[in-house]
């Protein structure tokens, strides 16, 4: 992907898509001959950055499942859980995930090479990262803002965020809770990680929401035939799923859902969210013990960088509106002024004078109000407009699927 100061997120739809090995992706780190870089050698390290996402290991190490017994997850409370369950992640300085959070489970992460850099949010500032399903991949809930480089002026809530930000280096493990929203960005040249998603009970109504949510997105979207599926489907999505689809797997998850609370003997009813008395969520789960270490808020520089960018555009548009209220007032003087010189002259040419100056005001009134109707007429499809995504985002956010999830699990039987 390019390098960019861009204030919008780099998102996967935006993406070139190459193949290549591990050898020519380090020769093309390293600065050799287009030749060795193989496809890699058709993009400027200057310019762009590289990221293998998402790769099992399963998959990968297929011809030598030996590998995968090296990785284990035991000393984190997971017993049996090892590479067959892991993910690797390899990239290039720069490197980043966009700000989401993952509708399944927690996550552990290990820093194998390089290090990452992770920029991480609690549950209670989903509002202020201004959530999106576009581009809709099932799990992931992405944020609109880019929380290293955010439009503050677009997102304004994002200054009431409370980011905690840690540097994870080579042999450090990340136990990310459910729930948190995450950025993470290579910092080194080459940077390398496995992790691994860890399921919780609470997935089973996770599922029911996210299959409201393909319900409702992949309705909305395909009805536009002028939308191409490769514009608002990340591609780990493979291909947009029909209507008959996407309502079978709401009805199987649904009937796992309820099928696992009569098991368990919860009866049909989805459980309450519960949160401590202070109204934050629980960061640190006992399990760990003494090997987890609190990831703490951020330093204020951040919050401060902020309030000062605020403070600024607020004098500059103090100063703005003093100074024309200064403009006004001297200008209605001097045509005080000039209405009493008038009066001195003869009535005729006060007459004639008026006459004109009113028909002067009134062409230049009339021309002013229609460019401005122009103008609005033209600004209209702006950034603040009402356009389908912004329709779309409404339909599927998460507090209101959350309300349909549950509606539906605690219907009536018929």
């Amino acid at each position: 992907m390019d390098h960019t100061s861009d204030t919008e997120p780099q998102f996967e739809t935006e993406c070139h898509y190459i193949d290549g090995t591990v050898g020519q992706f380090q020769s093309w780190i390293g600065g050799e001959s287009s030749e060795r870089c193989g496809a890699f050698g058709g993009f400027d390290r200057a310019e762009f950055w590289a990221y293998a996402d998402y790769k099992y290991l399963a998959v990968l190490f297929k011809d030598r499942p030996e590998i995968l017994q090296d990785v284990l997850w035991e000393d984190f409370g997971f017993p049996g859980r090892g590479g067959r369950e892991s993910t690797l992640w390899v990239g290039s300085r720069g490197a980043n995930t966009p700000c989401h959070i993952d509708s399944y489970g927690c996550n552990l992460v290990l820093q194998v090479e390089g290090r990452k850099k992770w920029h991480l949010f609690p549950p209670e500032d989903s509002d202020h990262l201004y959530p999106t399903r576009i581009p809709y991949e099932e799990s992931s809930i992405f944020s609109r803002v880019h929380v290293v480089n955010p439009n503050r002026s677009r997102y304004p809530s994002f200054c009431n965020a409370h980011p905690h930000v840690v540097t994870l280096h080579p042999g450090q493990v990340l136990f990310v809770p459910r729930h948190w929203w995450h950025y993470v960005e290579s910092v080194d040249d080459v940077t390398v990680s496995v992790n691994s998603w860890i399921e919780l009970d609470s997935d089973d109504e996770a599922r029911v929401e996210e299959a409201i949510t393909r319900i409702v997105v992949c309705a909305f979207k395909s009805a536009d035939p002028s939308v191409h599926p490769n514009d608002w489907l990340n591609p780990t999505e493979g291909a947009a799923t029909s209507h008959g689809t996407n309502l079978d797997y709401l009805n199987r998850a649904c009937t796992a859902y309820l099928e696992r609370k009569r098991a368990t003997g919860d009866g049909d009813a989805p459980p309450l969210k519960k949160r401590r008395a202070d109204g934050s969520s629980e960061l640190i789960g006992s399990r760990f013990g003494q090997y987890l270490l609190p990831v703490l808020p951020a330093s204020g520089e951040e919050d401060a960088r902020g309030k000062a960018e605020t403070q600024g555009k607020e004098d500059v548009r103090g100063k703005v509106e003093t100074q024309g209220k200064e403009d006004a007032r001297g200008k209605a003087e001097t045509r005080g002024k000039e209405d009493t010189r008038g009066k001195a002259k003869t009535q005729g040419k006060e007459d004639a004078r008026g006459k004109a100056e009113t028909r002067g005001k009134e062409d230049e009134t009339g021309k002013a109000e229609t460019q401005g109707k122009e103008d609005a007429r033209e600004a209209s499809p702006g950034a603040d407009a009402i356009t389908s995504d912004v329709v779309l985002d409404c339909l599927v956010n998460p507090r209101v699927v959350r309300l349909v999830a549950q509606l539906l699990l605690t219907r009536p039987s018929r």
